[in-house]
């Protein structure tokens, strides 16, 4: 290969990798030193051999030493943030030996906040100079290096390596016959470390800017706005353009200043954009600015409604018609729905509604409808309507008496068992329930908030463990057989009061003798039976009505006439089961309640 082509190689080698690296480093530092200086220590490996003096036939070679002495200059003039073109000096020394390069060529940097990386590609004029004369060839340089930024004006450079490559002639000393000793070519390395000084440029200029406003900030549907745009560091002497773009409106421009339509805009917050240009400059001639503005639509008022009922008080059972009113303060088109109440059932079209009260506790029923616009806006009322009870039929009060003085039923001792807790209800007693949950349901008609309160006894025998799990047996046996037989199970209450209250029999007696629901004959037999009615008093359930929160008062602690169900039952009853009675058997000590 020729020496023209091997320069050649050399600079477009460097080219190539330059090219590759321009790309991203364009985006780099905006304003480097116009200029920069380069003195340090260089280290040089020639990689090549000369002459050896009094050898012929054949000349001997021999290698050119490592050069350990040595320095190196390099000025380069940065004509592009990232491009430069450089002259280098070289110098080196050993044994009788120097060599000195002069060269020329371009240098790309890729500039950093901290670093900067370069590679070079330089053509150079290459003197040697030996015990046995001086020598110049040409030759040329590859290479790179990184410097790092000390301060704006000085850097250090860490590191340069640089492949040097280099041709001579000793066609005085050598024969034609040894052709590579005759015109031989160096190819070396070259080490460098020193100083970097930058000269010129500058701080960056200040890049163009812009502020924007719109007066003013807050309008209603309809009103207009003013922008205006203020730019700065633009050159003074160019003129600028001006586009104008909005989020909500219209917007019609003028150089700085612009103004926004805002008909048929939605309510909401809205930016207008300036974006301000100098065609004349090549860069930083460029600036955009904001400015926010509100639009308010015009207040929406919800509809408003009154409502009317007629009759506005009727007897349960009994309709009354409700009719409402509904106006829009922005008369914009009304529709009335969602009707509902507190009680009974309503039902209705439009702006009227037929309320019944079929079923309906007596008291107060809140009617409730919506008005909607078109808007999606609503308003609503209410209506009241007073219920009434008709007066009680004399069935209903003929009820009511026989509930309000109270039940008692009794259980067998030590009834219900814990293995058996639906057990221990007599027949008898199960008369009295059923006649009881019969009147029950028929009152629940008339006052649908009656309560039935089930109290559960027992005597003291037993510990106090016991009687309570046994009173609490006896009650839920109680409540359901009643609700079995229709009563519903929340208008039952129950209490369990173990062996407390128990009744002594002076009260029995007492009892007995204040009961005017008895017969002179039904009090004797109780009388004949006091014993067994003593007993029984404390294995009882009493069954008592209360109604809107009041408990019926008991006449005596127990009902004393239910206690003939343990005898045989009332008079009526009580003659012909004594023909059909069991012979009476023995008793026996009772041991358990």
């Amino acid at each position: 290969m020729s020496l023209l082509r091997r320069v050649a190689s050399a600079l477009l080698c460097g080219l190539w990798l330059m090219a590759c690296l321009a790309p991203p480093s364009l985006a780099q530092e905006q304003n480097p030193p116009r200029a920069d200086l380069f003195a340090g220590y260089q280290w040089l490996s020639p990689g090549g051999k000369v002459p050896l003096l009094g050898t012929s036939n054949p000349v001997q070679g021999q290698k050119l030493p490592d050069m350990t002495q040595g320095f190196g200059l390099a000025f380069g003039y940065n004509f592009h943030p990232n491009f430069a073109f450089e002259g280098d000096y070289g110098g080196d020394w050993k044994q009788g030996f120097n060599i000195n390069t002069y060269s020329l060529g371009p240098r790309f940097t890729l500039r950093s906040e901290n670093m900067n990386y370069f590679v070079h590609t330089l053509v150079s004029l290459n003197q040697l100079n030996t015990p046995f004369g001086n020598h110049r060839g040409v030759g040329a340089i590859l290479g790179g290096g990184m410097d790092l930024k000390i301060m704006r004006y000085f850097s250090l450079r860490l590191l340069e390596a640089d492949y040097q490559w280099a041709r001579q002639n000793f066609a005085n000393l050598v024969p034609a016959d040894q052709p590579d000793l005759r015109r031989p070519s160096f190819g070396g390395v070259r080490l460098r470390s020193g100083v970097v000084f930058n000269f010129g440029g500058g701080e960056a200029p200040t890049p163009p800017s812009a502020s924007c406003a719109a007066q003013p900030s807050e309008v209603m549907v309809g009103e207009p706005i003013t922008l205006t745009a203020s730019p700065s560091n633009f050159n003074p002497k160019h003129t600028v353009n001006y586009s104008w773009t909005t989020t909500g409106g219209k917007v019609t421009a003028k150089d700085a200043t612009a103004s926004v339509d805002t008909n048929g805009v939605a309510g909401g917050s809205y930016t207008a954009t300036a974006h301000i240009t100098d065609p004349r400059a090549k860069k930083n001639n460029e600036a955009t600015c904001t400015a926010n503005f509100t639009v308010k639509e015009p207040p929406k008022n919800p509809p408003t409604m009154n409502c009317t009922v007629n009759p506005p008080s009727v007897e349960a059972g009994q309709s009354a018609t409700v009719s409402c009113d509904c106006k829009s303060p922005d008369n914009v088109p009304v529709n009335v729905a969602g009707w509902n109440s507190s009680a009974g059932s309503i039902s209705g079209t439009g702006n009227t509604a037929t309320l019944s009260t079929a079923e309906a506790p007596a008291g107060t029923i809140s009617v409730n409808a919506t008005c909607t616009d078109s808007r999606g806006l609503t308003g609503s009322t209410s209506a009241q309507v007073t219920v009434t009870q008709p007066a009680p039929s004399k069935e209903f009060q003929q009820i009511e008496s026989r509930l309000s003085l109270g039940h008692s039923i009794y259980f067998p001792t030590a009834q219900p068992r814990p293995t058996n807790p639906q057990g221990g209800l007599l027949p008898s007693q199960q008369k009295t329930l059923l006649a009881l949950a019969t009147d029950f349901g028929q009152y629940l008609k008339g006052k649908p908030d009656a309560h039935l309160i089930l109290e559960g006894h027992a005597d003291r025998r037993g510990s106090a463990a016991y009687n309570q799990a046994l009173s609490e047996r006896r009650v839920e046996r109680t409540k359901t057989f009643l609700v079995e037989n229709g009563v519903p199970a929340d208008h039952i209450d129950v209490k369990a009061m173990g062996a407390q209250q128990n009744l002594s029999p002076e009260e029995v007696r007492t009892s007995l003798e204040q009961n005017p629901d008895l017969t002179p004959g039904e009090r004797q037999r109780i009388l004949r039976n006091m014993r067994t009615i003593i007993l029984a008093s404390n294995r009882r359930v009493d069954i008592t009505l209360t109604t809107t929160g009041q408990t019926s008062v008991k006449q005596f602690p127990f009902n004393a006439a239910d206690s003939l169900s343990l005898i045989g039952g009332r008079e009526a009853e009580a003659a012909p089961a004594k023909k059909t009675a069991p012979r009476r058997r023995k008793r026996r000590p009772a041991t358990k309640q």
